[in-house]
């Protein structure tokens, strides 16, 4: 066995910006393989090709998250590619905001829920079943402190980022005892194109390349659940104290999430 083959397997959704490149840069710094998805493979043979990544360490894979049955067709010629990854990062996620009153933002709420529920799930699919016959592996999902309350005008993203905790805790039950672990970060503000464009305050904002760090070694550490940065923890417990008549009073005017095509 070479040692490019010698060298552990990390699968990243979501990986031609923000977070998950951030995420696939270290994880390549540290020596690893990666295996990364997008929409767009070329943004990621281009990134690579600009960070100087070696070419037999990094394999682009080209899916819609929101189409269940492209993501696990990625993940399959993963695993007949390359192997059975270590680690699993189910980062691919959409922010849009939303106003119930509007039909059309319906649809926003519906396709927020198909790529930051049914596309992490869909992502973790493939990867469950091989990772207990081997007894090892680490699945990651990317929730957010944004699941804690529910902010005006951020109805599909805070409620899928609710969902996503949810269900990592569900799994990480059933996988207990298997040698699968499951990993739930809530990034707090990270500098990302998701975030550049918000109208509100972004306390203990940090960049993507920090969050990566921290989220890699609370990956390592075999943390079940982390708030990032840890900041944001003493946030959100705060909020979730607030009585309902008090959060209510100080988040109504709170600038709200641009709707799609504003």
């Amino acid at each position: 066995m070479t040692a490019t083959a010698a060298a552990p397997l990390v699968f990243i959704t979501g990986a031609s910006s923000g977070i998950g490149q951030a995420l696939a840069a270290r994880y390549a710094s540290l020596g690893w393989r990666l295996a990364l998805v997008a929409r767009r493979v070329e943004l990621i043979e281009q990134w690579a090709l600009a960070n100087g990544l070696d070419p037999a360490r990094l394999r682009a894979y080209g899916a819609d998250i929101a189409q269940p049955e492209q993501i696990i067709a990625a993940a399959r010629r993963c695993m007949e590619e390359l192997g059975l990854p270590e680690v699993v990062i189910a980062n691919a996620g959409i922010s849009v905001g939303m106003d119930t009153r509007h039909r059309e933002d319906l649809e926003v709420m519906r396709e927020t829920y198909a790529v930051n529920n049914v596309g992490l799930a869909a992502t973790f699919h493939a990867f469950v079943e091989p990772m207990r016959h081997r007894k090892s592996g680490t699945l990651v999902g990317i929730a957010s402190v944004a699941a804690i309350r529910g902010f005006p005008g951020h109805g599909a993203y805070c409620s899928s980022k609710a969902a996503v905790v949810s269900y990592c805790e569900s799994l990480r039950v059933e996988c207990r005892g298997t040698g699968v672990r499951v990993v739930t970060l809530l990034p707090g503000y990270v500098a990302t194109p998701l975030t550049a464009r918000n109208r509100y305050p972004m306390p203990f904002l940090i960049s993507a390349e920090a969050f990566a760090e921290r989220a890699q070694r609370a990956i390592d550490a075999g943390a079940s659940r982390r708030v990032i940065p840890w900041q944001m923890g003493w946030v959100a417990r705060g909020l979730r104290l607030l009585p309902a008549p008090l959060f209510d009073k100080l988040f109504a005017r709170r600038g709200r999430k641009h709707r799609r095509g504003e």
